[in-house]
């Protein structure tokens, strides 16, 4: 494992989906995968960990909270083309939002297979 990666954790509800979900869509490559616990894929520099219940990462915590997925907190994506991207998508992922503009270029956020954001970002 090289240093220069970014490593950000997703807790999962489906290892197994979730792989399918990062590899076929979003253009990871799998790393190692010991579903149905965790598994980790790879696109650049990040190295997104996807940890399922029965991993280290989803044990209950002492006060009785059971980590989960969702949130707001996300991995940004950037994109040459958004709108290209949304329509390649549609059908095969759930968007949270429409594209939205600003100053710094477009963005539209989608879930993956547990509901864990993940925003495609256009430069402007």
């Amino acid at each position: 494992m090289t240093t220069d990666l970014v490593s950000v954790r997703y807790l999962v509800d489906d290892v197994e989906a979730s792989l399918a979900f990062y590899t076929e869509n979003l253009g990871f490559t799998v790393n190692t995968n010991f579903a149905p616990a965790f598994a980790d894929v790879v696109r650049g520099n990040l190295r997104l960990l996807l940890s399922g219940p029965t991993s280290s990462a989803g044990r209950e915590m002492p006060d009785g909270t059971k980590p989960g997925p969702g949130g707001w907190n996300r991995i940004h994506l950037i994109v040459d083309d958004i709108a290209a991207e949304v329509d390649r998508l549609n059908g095969k992922v759930r968007f949270r939002s429409d594209v939205v503009k600003g100053p710094g270029g477009q963005q539209i956020v989608l879930d993956d297979p547990s509901g864990n954001p993940i925003e495609l970002f256009q430069p402007a």
